[in-house]
């Protein structure tokens, strides 16, 4: 990972604009490609991020990060106060807590819920930066990565998009298709899963331990 402590604008081009004014951020460069730009609040979230995958380019003071789509941020640095490179090794992933991994084994015992002739490949898929929770075939036999949450946020939607960015790079898998599954999913998260073409469920806890099964809903 490499920290950037900059003294910066940033403008966005794409399918909107968007300017950050001059002003002190911090710039994580990440192992994945990923850029984004912090301020000191905000908790976690990015005034602005470009996901992988995205070519970052350096040039007399400026940065041109750009994806596929052809989406850019350009950063105009002005003063860099500090600029670090760290090896942060592979991430053993965040440990769910009992309700998720109930969930995850209880989809994997009863993958017909969602969709007929779906069938189970393997729980807890290993990738190089951590595992899939569920990884399966749909009735036509193409590959699913499915992701599971409690609550399922935007967080959770990026990190199904960089599973399924490195699944699809492996002939034997791709293509490869999304299913982002939570017990309560935010209008924000469905937009971008959506925008990614990445299918949502709601799931009903009690439906699958076999309380309701009417409850579990495929959007």
């Amino acid at each position: 990972m490499r920290l950037v402590i900059a003294r910066c604008s940033v403008d966005y081009a794409g399918r909107l604009s968007a300017h950050l004014p001059s002003a002190t951020r911090l710039i994580l460069v990440k192992a994945d490609g990923s850029v984004s730009i912090h301020a000191d609040d905000r908790a976690y979230k990015p005034l602005n991020w470009m996901s992988p995958p995205c070519s970052l380019k350096e040039a007399d003071g400026t940065w041109t990060v750009e994806n596929k789509a052809g989406e850019k941020l350009i950063i105009t640095l002005e003063d860099v106060l500090h600029d670090s490179s760290h090896e942060l090794g592979v991430d053993p992933g965040l440990i769910k807590d009992g309700v998720e991994a109930h969930l995850q084994e209880l989809l994997a015992d009863r993958m017909e819920v969602l969709g007929a002739g779906w069938t189970l490949v393997r729980r807890e898929y290993p990738t190089a930066i951590g595992p899939v929770d569920i990884l399966c075939r749909d009735a036509a036999g193409a590959t699913v990565a499915v992701e599971i949450k409690r609550r399922g946020e935007i967080d959770g939607v990026e990190q199904l998009t960089r599973y399924l960015e490195l699944l699809n790079r492996d002939p034997l898998l791709a293509p490869v298709k999304g299913v982002f599954a939570a017990q309560e999913i935010k209008p924000q998260a469905r937009v971008l899963a959506t925008d990614r073409g990445i299918d949502c469920v709601v799931l009903d806890y009690d439906g699958l331990r076999g309380i309701d099964d009417d409850k579990l809903k495929l959007f």
